[in-house]
């Protein structure tokens, strides 16, 4: 396997682990549950370790793409730029989990108000992990980038641009 599989094995688990952790914290809140909320821990660390393989795996398959047609360095530089903020958010979303969790097992007096701060930390990594998922797949998935344009002839549907 290349450096790009394995890239595209780990991206996904910190976008859809922060979406999923997102509403499981929730529910957890709102339930005032903290067998749910720590479950929601459990993610966001498993989401923050995931994202650190995704960074790690992401320059080798920024080596392997780069130079393919359609593809450039530019729009692999904007998922890069955007994909760093979305992991210092998951790894800073990580540790205030271990902080959760540790204050839930010990009925810490300040646990609900690390739940609240892990919930807004998590919106904001969940509005991070949209734009990394776009920009992400609009390297290779030429079809959903703002600039496409739909070929009418079987000429242009080939490749051939006007």
């Amino acid at each position: 396997m290349t450096e790009a599989h394995y890239h595209l094995v780990v991206n996904h688990f910190p976008i859809i682990g922060t979406i999923l952790g997102l509403g499981i914290l929730a529910a957890g809140i709102f339930s005032k549950n903290n067998v749910v909320k720590n479950v929601a821990y459990v993610i966001f660390i498993v989401a923050a370790v995931f994202a650190a393989l995704s960074m790690t795996t992401g320059e080798g398959a920024e080596e392997v793409v780069e130079d393919m047609p359609g593809i450039g360095k530019q729009i692999i530089h904007e998922h890069e730029e955007i994909a760093e903020k979305l992991a210092l958010v998951l790894y800073i979303l990580g540790a205030v989990s271990l902080l959760g969790l540790y204050a839930n097992f010990k009925n810490h007096s300040k646990a609900k108000l690390i739940s609240l701060i892990a919930f807004v930390i998590a919106l904001a990594g969940v509005f991070l992990a949209q734009q990394v998922g776009t920009s992400g797949g609009e390297i290779r998935h030429t079809e959903i980038r703002k600039d496409f344009k739909a070929f009418s002839s079987g000429a242009e549907s080939e490749g051939e641009e006007d």
